[in-house]
């Protein structure tokens, strides 16, 4: 059997739909599942044991008749037995009609008419949760596995080198990861915390603990936080995974992880490091898994995420 998931969104979606797929290959152990996902998000398959071959198609762009033809030709010639699509779009379901797909899995909406087994849409729960819900359509009825993934060999040896060269192995560390996607800074979504309430949290841990070092994590879009978290802190360490393997792979060696809604911050969640994550617009309670005394969400009641108190988050920090 051959089975192709469509997967629209970015690292995070990804990481949150892990669970299913690691469902259907529970149920399929011999099936050949592959991914179909935005090029940004190819990525996020070096950690993800189930998938052997990752397409990508950018689901967003303004996509003409010819981007369509040639997904269906991909499509059509792995001769997939089972689609089950994440996202709501009719005209991709179309194309999985026309290539004659005997088994089309979605969400019920009033566009899913190519949609064969269709799946009831729960918006209100944590997202992983939301998206497992999708294998009831393949009648599978295993409850959702916890958010996880499968970090390289060669990527847990580079975050011990790096762990070495930063001399913070014996030591332990925090690792702070305050930045935002270029993409969310387009939409106007606000997932930056100011600065100068990073310096508070920063100089109140080396008070209370000097010994233990603060990492700041740089990723593609975090060069301008970065440089003011160094021209206003002193003492902290900055590290740059090339890929997300490696992310991963250091995020797992940390005490605590301090971020925002962020892909990160999903792969803290899957590697069991302790977290405290900030939410502005975001919804703690849809990103986070429920009832956890090891990920914290702090949400901002104005949705303004300069408004947390960092005497919440210390709290917080100091209970854990």
């Amino acid at each position: 059997m051959r089975i192709l998931a469509l997967i629209p969104g970015g690292i995070g979606d990804q990481i949150l739909f892990f669970p299913t797929l690691k469902s259907i290959k529970d149920q399929y152990p011999k099936a050949i599942i592959d991914v179909l996902v935005e090029p940004r998000s190819k990525n996020a398959y070096r950690v993800c044991p189930h998938v052997k071959e990752v397409l990508v198609f950018d689901y967003k762009d303004k996509n003409g008749l010819a981007d369509y033809l040639n997904l269906l030709g991909i499509i059509r010639d792995r001769e997939y037995e089972v689609a089950v699509t994440l996202g709501q779009n009719w005209a991709v379901g179309f194309l999985l009609w026309l290539d004659g797909i005997p088994t089309r899995v979605g969400y019920k909406s009033s566009k899913s008419w190519f949609i064969n087994n269709p799946v009831e849409l729960k918006t209100e729960q944590y997202a992983a949760y939301m998206y497992h819900d999708l294998v009831h359509g393949l009648n599978i009825t295993q409850s959702c596995p916890p958010v996880s993934i499968n970090v390289p060999k060669e990527d847990i040896e580079w975050a011990e080198v790096e762990q070495k060269r930063l001399d913070i192995k014996e030591s332990g560390y925090i690792l702070i990861h305050g930045g935002s996607s270029e993409l969310a800074k387009t939409k106007g979504i606000d997932k930056i915390y100011p600065v100068p309430k990073w310096q508070r949290i920063v100089e109140d841990v080396q008070r209370k603990q000097p010994n233990l070092p603060i990492v700041l994590l740089n990723g593609p879009d975090d060069q301008e936080w970065i440089a003011e978290m160094l021209q206003l802190c002193n003492n902290l360490k900055v590290i740059s995974p090339p890929d997300i393997g490696k992310l991963s792979a250091f995020i797992a060696g940390a005490n605590l992880m301090l971020c925002t809604d962020s892909a990160p911050m999903h792969l803290s969640v899957a590697v069991g490091t302790y977290t405290i994550a900030l939410f502005g617009p975001t919804q703690a309670d849809k990103l986070l898994p429920p009832h956890s005394d090891k990920f914290i969400g702090l949400q901002s009641l104005s949705k303004n995420i300069a408004d947390i108190s960092t005497d919440k988050i210390l709290e917080k920090m100091w209970q854990g």
